[in-house]
């Protein structure tokens, strides 16, 4: 036995948590580690920008439902990788983010790329630490692991200064801590959870909120347990979706406000009350509503609105839990008039958003874009949408049938996730068919990121609606031009096809179908650039709303 570098060690304490997927920025003095994850079969993509790096990776986290690693060089590098880091943290993801870092030896005196790095991501980690003892690196990467997953997931922040990473050590004397396994899942108290039925029992118009947690929690078939045997219809988050198929007998995508404006009882399960569903306060909600809150953060309920019934536990087991407390207590016949006035209105607002999805005005319009991404798709794919006008028209309009397969910007309201998230998404699931549905604006962001996709054969297709700009081109608060707005209409699909991916330009509603069919025929990462009218502007809530 002889010695080993800090920076071999660290490859291969990540190997023995498990880890197979990285993305990164190649540079100093994370080389030798980088190098070593590759000889050990760690699958590593190099990335365009250390940004792109940590949302690849915060895909895949999304996707598999355990840790990627985001991984950058010193200074900038790491510092890079931060509104990923941040992005994740917003979304409560497991994503594992290291830098370099400036030797330990020089810390405080204007090393070359020093930044108090530690210092930086700590406000958007769920833990950071620096490592400055080569012999501790197995024991903080299994700590690492432990942090991200457990509890409400979230990412955290390794930081290596080089003369760690070069450091020896002797062998014999490195002891890896075994992989980690996900603990027992917590239960909820079992007195609370009969409080909530008795709640849902007095209910007449009850409705079932979900979010992420019921996803990190593998608890999508724990949920449809439970709207099927209580009868209640359901919603989720909007990055939540296809956690119960979106064509269930209980699903009224159309009919959301009113739902929320009228219901009495609201079990919300593994979400948070913020700014997605206005805190859960109203106008957007009823004053009178009861809430039953599920959460694995105790810190959470009761968090920007009252609670009427909190119950701490993991969201599949105390789902497991209400589902067997319902049988023969909660009668899904009582909710049928209620039920029934949500199935008419969604059914008069599909009726009405199918019409207008089926316009062949030119220019096209967003919604008849959607329309034809749609109907294309298949049942199990994977949507990923990022931007602003495409954004909300893509939420209104195209559903998911599958859990952990829809994509967005989520609470952070990133843009720019949309083609680094195809690809993390891509590499976690290649035999799954994955679309980017971009705005123009957005794309810009990380469009080099196909580039990414084309050294490393990615076939992910994105298709952007190019309205020229970064919103419509409509009026808004004030009497003069949006500032910024215009951005012309750039040939994304002529730069995609010098980057060696494929490429089509689309004016007309009929050249949408073959163009998508032509794209993913062509086994090639794919961009799809449709010419969209710049006066349409999907409708939603006002920034300033989210304030009252």
């Amino acid at each position: 036995m002889g010695t080993v570098l800090g920076s071999e060690l660290l490859a291969q304490s990540l190997r023995s948590q498990g880890v197979d997927t990285m993305f990164y920025v190649m540079g100093g003095p994370m080389l030798e580690t980088e190098a070593t994850c590759i000889k050990l079969g760690i699958h590593a993509i190099d990335a365009r920008h250390e940004q792109a790096a940590s949302l690849e990776a915060h895909a895949w986290t999304r996707v598999m439902r355990r840790p990627a690693i985001a991984m950058g060089c010193s200074g900038p590098g790491a510092t890079n990788l931060l509104t990923g880091v941040a992005n994740a943290f917003t979304d409560a993801a497991p994503l594992i983010a290291i830098g370099g870092a400036s030797p330990r030896v020089y810390l405080g005196m204007e090393a070359f790329q020093e930044i108090d790095q530690l210092a930086v991501f700590k406000p958007v980690t769920k833990w950071a630490d620096r490592i400055y003892d080569a012999r501790r690196i197995p024991e903080i990467v299994a700590r690492a692991m432990r942090e991200a997953m457990t509890g409400r997931p979230g990412p955290v922040y390794l930081d290596l200064p080089g003369d760690t990473l070069g450091e020896k050590v002797d062998e014999e004397k490195v002891v890896f801590p075994p992989a980690f396994r996900m603990p027992p899942r917590p239960r909820g108290d079992e007195g609370a959870v009969q409080e909530a039925i008795d709640l849902l029992a007095r209910a007449q118009r009850p409705m079932i909120l979900a979010g992420s947690g019921v996803w990190w929690s593998d608890g999508a078939a724990a949920l449809q347990a439970f709207v099927d045997a209580s009868g209640i219809p359901f919603y989720t988050t909007p990055i939540s979706r296809g956690l119960v198929p979106e064509d269930h007998a209980l699903s009224f995508l159309n009919a959301r406000s009113m739902a929320f404006g009228e219901s009495d009882v609201v079990l919300t399960v593994g979400t948070r009350f913020n700014w997605i569903v206005q805190f859960g306060r109203p106008p957007r909600f009823n004053k009178d509503l009861k809430v039953i809150h599920v959460d694995i953060n105790p810190a959470q309920l009761g968090w920007n609105r009252d609670v009427d019934v909190p119950i701490v536990g993991d969201a599949r087991a105390v789902l497991e839990q209400l589902t067997e407390r319902a049988k023969g207590r909660l009668d899904p016949k009582k909710y049928s008039a209620w039920v029934g006035k949500l199935r008419v209105v969604d059914a008069e607002k599909n009726a009405e958003q199918e019409k207008a999805m089926s316009n062949d005005n030119l220019p096209i319009h967003p919604l008849r874009l959607c329309k034809e991404v749609r109907d294309f798709l298949k049942r199990d794919a994977i949507l990923v949408v990022d931007g602003q006008e495409i954004l909300n028209y893509g939420r209104q309009s195209i559903p998911t049938f599958t859990p952990g397969h829809r994509l967005n910007s989520g609470a952070f309201g990133t843009m720019g996730v949309g083609v680094p998230f195809g690809v993390g998404a891509k590499v976690a699931k290649p035999d799954t068919q994955v679309l980017v549905l971009h705005g123009d604006g957005s794309y810009g962001i990380n469009a080099m990121e196909i580039d990414t996709a084309v050294r490393h054969r990615i076939p992910l297709v994105v298709v952007i609606s190019n309205n020229g700009g970064w919103t419509a081109n409509t009026p808004w608060a004030l009497p003069l031009p949006k500032p910024g707005r215009n951005l012309g209409r750039t040939r994304y699909d002529r730069v995609a096809i010098e980057l060696g991916a494929h490429g089509e330009f689309v004016e007309k509603p009929n050249e949408i179908r073959p163009a998508l069919e032509r794209a993913f025929a062509s086994g090639k990462p794919a961009v799809v650039n449709v010419m969209t009218d710049d006066q349409a502007r999907a409708q939603t809530v006002r920034f300033s709303a989210y304030q009252t």
